[in-house]
């Protein structure tokens, strides 16, 4: 009984209904847009962070995270058995690799780069790397002297596939070691300084050049799923027993990063309570200009014998009825649109420059998932439901001695 009378009165004035409905729509779906849009820089921030060679776990001398130079490198014996990592989750990745500062020249051009020795076998499952190649071909287990490098480097020292590059870096006797490697490879990256900044050659010609014998930098792990981090990584530190050994997780490594996921998430929800806020004006005035116009009619229903907790029933239904009739269209309308643009991405390669300085891709793909819609959908409803008490008991307040005075 109640549920039919509420639903008469809210289509006894269309027009207001229709604004009404239509600024819950609005508000739903800039809400399902915009976290879709952050969710998506999200990943692909993480994803960026983590594969650039960070993983979700690294093992390294403490003194190298500070100065990643080949005087603090890590005895390879322990990582070479594997019974370390018997405790990581199942599908979890590891690689041992070099890592160090050096310098690239050709008869062109010369600077700074990074150089990183790679097991050809075992990074293409932790890092960007395995499906980054795009021109030439990937290196491989028998490589000595090759190269694979960024497209952006390649363009900057007028090289192409088959050209020499020689690259120089400190030795572990603390002389400058030299060797020259033929391209061999172009990887592509999603921003255009890791293009830049890495040149990859086989891990043993690394170690040959700078006179490590099988020692390494770093390990670096990845994991099969995003939790469970810290735990893992002092279950690693346990099992090494080695205080001049670290473990340290992506968040350790990445802190800007980790502190910008959640402060974006902070940012979600501040569009939460400014989308409720504009709405709840809407629905309290709303709903009180159908209780003012409706007085004389309240106070029939009161004298008629109806408690004010089935006015104040009533009116709650009414609110009830907009927020669902328009939830349900802001719901269609919001993952329409980020299924849209979802095929394509948003480009922001025009803004290049300022997105790779927060390792944001220059193609965001928004990400919409059940939790967000809940959510927003549960706060639409809890708070809207929550201001139109106000409006309802109002209405339960009017008796019939005050309806007759309204004419």
């Amino acid at each position: 009984m109640h549920s039919e009378l509420a639903w008469r009165n809210i289509w006894r004035n269309p027009r207001r209904t229709l604004v009404i409905t239509t600024a819950v729509v609005i508000g739903i779906w800039s809400i399902i847009l915009l976290s879709a849009l952050t969710r998506g820089m999200q990943r692909e921030m993480l994803a960026n962070g983590i594969k650039t060679l960070t993983g979700h776990i690294q093992i390294q001398n403490p003194r190298y995270i500070d100065d990643p130079v080949v005087d603090y490198v890590l005895d390879a014996q322990p990582f070479k058995a594997e019974t370390l990592f018997t405790d990581l989750p199942a599908g979890s990745h590891w690689t041992g690799r070099i890592r160090v500062g050096a310098v690239a020249a050709n008869a062109r051009h010369s600077g700074g780069v990074t150089l990183v020795g790679m097991d050809p076998m075992r990074e293409p499952s932790v890092s960007f790397i395995g499906g980054a190649v795009t021109e030439g071909r990937p290196l491989t287990a028998s490589d000595r002297n090759k190269v694979v490098v960024g497209r952006a480097l390649l363009t900057t020292y007028e090289a192409r596939i088959g050209h020499k590059l020689i690259l120089m870096s400190q030795d572990a006797t603390g002389e400058i070691a030299s060797k020259a490697f033929r391209i061999v490879g172009i990887f592509d990256a999603d921003m255009e300084a890791t293009e830049k900044t890495y040149l990859f050659v086989p891990l043993e010609a690394a170690q040959q050049m700078l006179g490590l014998g099988d020692k390494l930098s770093e390990v670096s792990i990845l994991l099969p799923a995003m939790e469970g981090e810290r735990a893992t990584a002092d279950i690693l530190t346990a099992a090494l027993g080695d205080e001049t050994l670290t473990v340290t997780t992506w968040q350790e490594r990445l802190p800007m990063l980790a502190a910008y996921l959640k402060l974006s998430d902070s940012f979600i929800y501040i569009w939460y309570g400014v989308v409720f806020i504009a709405m709840g004006f809407g629905i309290v005035n709303t709903t009180l200009m159908a209780v003012f116009e409706r007085i004389r009619e309240f106070g029939l229903v009161r004298a008629l014998g109806m408690s004010p907790s089935g006015i104040v029933r009533g009116v709650i239904l009414e609110s009830l009825f907009l927020l669902l009739m328009g939830l349900a269209a802001g719901n269609l309308l919001g993952i329409a649109t980020v299924s849209l643009i979802a095929i394509h991405g948003i480009d922001l390669s025009a803004l290049a420059a300022g997105t790779e300085m927060w390792g944001m891709p220059r193609i965001i793909i928004p990400l919409l998932t059940p939790t967000d819609i809940l959510t927003a959908n549960g706060v639409i409803v809890t708070l809207g439901l929550a201001v139109s008490l106000y409006p309802a008991t109002k209405a339960a307040r009017i008796t019939p001695v005050e309806a007759l005075r309204y004419t």
